[in-house]
């Protein structure tokens, strides 16, 4: 599981993302779930953060019981 930032400074998390999945397709690698975070919250964020590959977001401030859920949902 990674928890990708959207907002890094030299490739935004978006960019990584959609570069992970190149590099798992081309490899024919399993593919490791991508939650962002982030403290956005309009829906055209969350298409943004779906079309880069991530497979959920959490908005910040979050709680650990957020945090658990999603790990919960994509891991297990």
């Amino acid at each position: 599981l990674i928890l990708m930032d959207c907002e890094m400074p030299t490739m935004d998390g978006f960019t990584a993302t959609s570069a992970l999945r190149k590099i798992e397709e081309e490899l024919s690698l399993r593919r490791v779930p991508v939650v962002a975070i982030t403290a956005h919250v309009v829906e055209e964020y969350r298409v943004q953060c779906a079309d880069s590959g991530m497979d959920d977001i959490i908005t910040k401030p979050f709680t650990m019981k957020k945090l658990n859920d999603v790990i919960d949902q994509l891991i297990l």
